[in-house]
């Protein structure tokens, strides 16, 4: 990738309870990696230890500019099994972008036709605009049916920094290449996520702009080379 990303928005704070950074402390280690943007989007409920639903209701009393780093927030909301969300969706309106993902600490494998439903499903909410780390095949996915929701509901597929450093989830690297190649089919935009839980891994994306450039992947379809290009995405609202 010869740009260089400028924003970051899947992290996650304290308030994730498995995570060790604050939101100022992510924000400065953005500042010192050069980005010039942020997005805090700590775990919905249904995670082990993650915050209370009032957290992201009061989202609004955080500056939104950190140390010259502007600030969004949002959440990476638990898919679960029946096909909804975890996080309400009076909540949800409050927020300037929603991350959806499976995890296993509230999901179960409901077979690759009904694991695609359900994400599809949650795709379909206006605020959905991510899509995170949808690579393990644990629970498998359709994913040409996927890539083809993601282009009809405007939401972008995670290309997620740490699944790719660890490469320990079931087939996450071969999962990965199959929904590049497809997204560059239907030119549908990704987005790189570092899932920052430590300060130290704010916007580190080496892995994943590693396997992107193997790929041959179109530059134009990354959102993290532009925040004007993300704001336009996620619909965020003209001061």
């Amino acid at each position: 990738m010869k740009r260089q990303a400028v924003l970051d928005i899947h992290t996650h704070t304290v308030a994730s309870g498995h995570a060790y950074g604050t939101v100022r402390e992510n924000a400065l280690a953005a500042k010192e990696i050069g980005l010039k943007a942020l997005g805090i989007s700590d775990h919905a409920p249904g995670t082990p230890g993650t915050c209370d639903p009032i957290h992201f209701t009061n989202l609004r009393a955080i500056p939104r500019t950190l140390y010259g780093v502007h600030l969004y927030f949002g959440v990476e909301n638990n898919v679960l099994p029946d096909g909804t969300m975890a996080l309400p969706e009076r909540i949800l309106e409050g927020l300037d972008y929603n991350i959806v993902g499976i995890h296993g600490a509230c999901y179960t494998d409901q077979g690759v036709a009904k694991n695609t439903d359900n994400l599809i499903r949650c795709m379909k909410h206006p605020k959905t605009f991510f899509l995170s780390h949808p690579d393990d095949g644990t629970w498998p996915l359709d994913y040409e049916r996927l890539v083809c929701a993601a282009k009809e509901y405007g939401v972008a597929l995670e290309v997620n920094n740490a699944t790719v450093r660890g490469g320990w989830k079931k087939n996450c690297l071969e999962n990965i290449r199959t929904y590049l190649k497809l997204c560059m089919q239907y030119r549908v935009p990704v987005f790189l996520g570092s899932d920052a839980h430590d300060p130290s891994q704010v916007g580190r994306f080496d892995e994943a702009i590693a396997l992107l450039d193997a790929a041959g992947f179109d530059e134009s379809l990354i959102l993290n080379c532009s925040e004007e290009a993300f704001r336009a995405f996620i619909r965020f609202p003209v001061s």
